[in-house]
């Protein structure tokens, strides 16, 4: 009877357990949900990046219960957690730099060269006036030609 007792005992610490994290995760998610459709309405950039910031917190929170129970990756040894934890952060790494190097590309390719910055301030006319009179040219010259060109006897 004592082994009974003691699985009914650890049953109910597991459901204690699961229930205590999925209660968690949903109050995460129904806060950033409501942080997120409050930010729609606000319109100084300082706050919307405040109300971003929270909730890029309040998901690395949800991803920590994630991988902690439902890897579970709570109850492992500390070398086995470092193992998957070390490469996701290098991984996070690697998307932050090139996000960074991304955008500053992206905001220094027209005021690097100077001359590409002038370029594209030119306006340029339509090419299909271009076209039309380059086609128009053509006809000419092939009319012309023919007009010029002697006629065989049949």
């Amino acid at each position: 009877m004592s082994h009974t007792a003691t699985h009914e005992d650890h049953s109910a610490e597991v459901r204690k357990e699961v229930t205590k994290v999925t209660i968690i995760l949903s109050v995460l998610t129904v806060i950033e949900l409501a942080l997120g459709f409050y930010m729609m309405g606000i319109e100084a950039a300082g706050t919307r990046l405040l109300i971003k910031g929270t909730i890029v917190i309040l998901m690395l929170a949800k991803a920590f219960y994630i991988v902690a129970y439902f890897m579970h990756l709570k109850h492992e040894v500390k070398n086995l957690i470092m193992t998957v934890c070390v490469p996701l952060c290098i991984f996070f790494w690697f998307i932050t730099a090139f996000l960074i190097d991304g955008n500053s590309f992206r905001n220094l390719r027209n005021t690097y060269d100077p001359h590409f910055k002038e370029q594209s301030t030119i306006k340029v006319e339509k090419k299909e006036v271009e076209h039309k009179e380059a086609k128009e040219e053509k006809v000419e010259k092939k009319e012309g030609l023919q007009l010029d060109a002697p006629r065989t006897a049949d």
